[in-house]
C-alpha cells in the first residue's frame, strides 16, 4: 500500500516518470515527506529499488521567484558536470495537472546532514573536523566554476548585488517592525557606509552551512542541497554566512543552533585563511560580509517573532525566537566594528 503524504501523489508521479523516463520507474511509488514548513517541500519516493527525492513549493503557494522549481533544476543541471557535488537530476515537470504545482525529481544521495553540534559528537573531534574543512573546501570549488561555461552567464544580476541585497533585507525588516530592536538601523546604516567592492561574480549557493550539505560515511560532501537562493552575485556573501554560523552563539536553549560548540570543529579564522589561500580571493573585508549576515538572520528571526506575535507560527521554541534577535544584531555589530 503506498502512502499518500500532502503534496504528492504517487500515482499521478509515476504516470508522469513513465511518460517522461520510460523504464526508470519498475513498480508503484510510495513517497514520505523529508522535510517541509515555509520552505520548498521535500519527499524521498522509492518503487521498492530505487529511491529518488522530489522537490515541489509550499502547498500554500508562495511568490513564485522565491520558490522557482525551474532555478533549482537548471543550478543542479549545470553543476552536474562540475567537481561540484551535487545529486543527479532526473527530471522538470512544470504542469500543475500532475502535483498542483511545478516541481523536479533528482536522484537520492546517501548521506548525512548534521544541523547541530549535539548531531557531531558521536562522530568525534577529527571527523568533524574533516566534515566542516570538506565543506569550506566545496564552497571554494563551486566559487571556481566559471557560470558561463556552464550556461549560467544569465543567472543573476551581480552588477549592484550587494547594495541591492542591503536594501531588499531592510525592506524585510520595515515589514515586520512592532517592536524597539536597539542597534538594528545603527547596524543597517553601518553596513550601508562600508559597502565594499565585490570580486568578480560567481554563482553563489546562498544559505551555504553544514546542515544543507550531505555528508558521507568517509566525512566527504557527498551533495549541496537546497539551492532555492542561489543566484550571480559576491561570492564572499556565502563565505560570511559560513564564518557566522562558525561562531559559538552562547545562547542558553537557543531554538536556532550552529554547530561551531563542537569538538573539532574548526575556528571562524581557519577557514576564512583557507578560503583565502584556496580561492585566491582577497578576503580582507570578510568582517563586512559576517556582519551582514548576522544583520540577515536578526531580520529573518524577526520576521518569524513578528509572525509569532500574529498567532501565525506553528510548532515549539517560536515563543523565544525575540530573545534571540538582539543577540544577532550584537553580534553584527561587534564584528563590524572589529573589521
Amino acid at each position: 500500500m503506498s502512502s499518500v503524504p500532502p503534496g504528492l501523489d504517487p500515482e499521478k508521479l509515476r504516470g508522469c516518470l513513465d511518460r517522461e523516463r520510460p523504464g526508470l520507474v519498475n513498480g508503484p511509488l510510495s513517497a514520505r515527506l523529508i522535510q517541509g514548513g515555509r520552505s520548498n517541500l521535500t519527499y524521498s519516493v522509492t518503487d521498492g529499488t530505487g529511491q529518488w527525492v522530489v522537490r515541489r513549493p509550499p502547498l500554500g503557494h508562495v511568490l513564485a521567484t522565491a520558490h522557482d522549481m525551474k532555478r533549482e533544476h537548471r543550478v543542479i543541471s549545470a553543476l552536474h558536470p562540475t567537481s561540484v557535488p551535487v545529486p543527479e537530476p532526473v527530471l522538470l515537470c512544470e504542469d500543475d495537472s500532475v502535483l498542483g504545482a511545478p516541481f523536479y525529481v533528482m536522484e537520492f544521495v546517501e548521506g548525512t546532514p548534521y544541523r547541530t553540534a549535539e548531531q557531531l559528537a558521536p562522530i568525534g573531534p577529527e571527523r568533524t573536523r574533516n566534515a566542516v574543512l570538506g565543506l569550506l573546501d566545496t564552497l571554494v570549488e563551486l566559487h571556481a566554476v566559471d557560470p558561463e561555461s556552464v550556461g549560467l552567464g544569465d543567472f543573476g544580476r551581480p552588477e549592484g548585488f550587494l547594495d541591492r541585497q542591503l536594501r531588499r533585507w531592510g525592506k524585510q525588516l520595515d515589514a515586520s517592525r512592532n517592536r524597539d530592536l536597539a542597534g538594528i538601523d545603527e547596524l543597517h546604516a553601518s553596513l550601508g557606509r562600508s559597502l565594499p567592492a565585490s570580486p568578480a561574480p560567481t554563482v553563489i549557493h546562498g544559505d551555504y552551512r553544514l546542515d544543507n550539505v550531505l555528508v558521507g560515511t568517509d566525512d566527504r560532501i557527498k551533495a549541496v542541497l537546497d539551492w532555492e537562493m542561489s543566484t550571480l552575485g559576491d561570492p564572499l556573501t556565502d563565505l560570511g554566512l559560513l564564518a557566522m554560523y562558525s561562531a559559538e552563539l552562547e545562547v542558553a536553549n537557543a531554538p536556532i543552533s550552529t554547530t561551531a560548540a563542537a569538538a573539532g570543529h574548526p575556528s571562524t579564522s581557519e577557514l576564512i585563511e583557507r578560503y583565502a589561500t584556496r580561492s585566491g580571493r582577497d578576503t580582507s573585508a570578510i568582517s563586512w560580509y559576517t556582519a551582514f549576515a548576522w544583520f540577515k538572520l536578526a531580520v529573518i528571526l524577526e520576521g518569524i517573532h513578528y509572525r509569532y506575535t500574529l498567532g501565525q507560527t506553528v510548532g515549539d521554541g517560536f515563543d523565544r525566537i525575540g530573545d534571540l534577535v538582539p543577540v544577532f544584531i550584537e553580534h553584527g555589530l561587534t564584528t563590524l566594528q572589529e573589521g
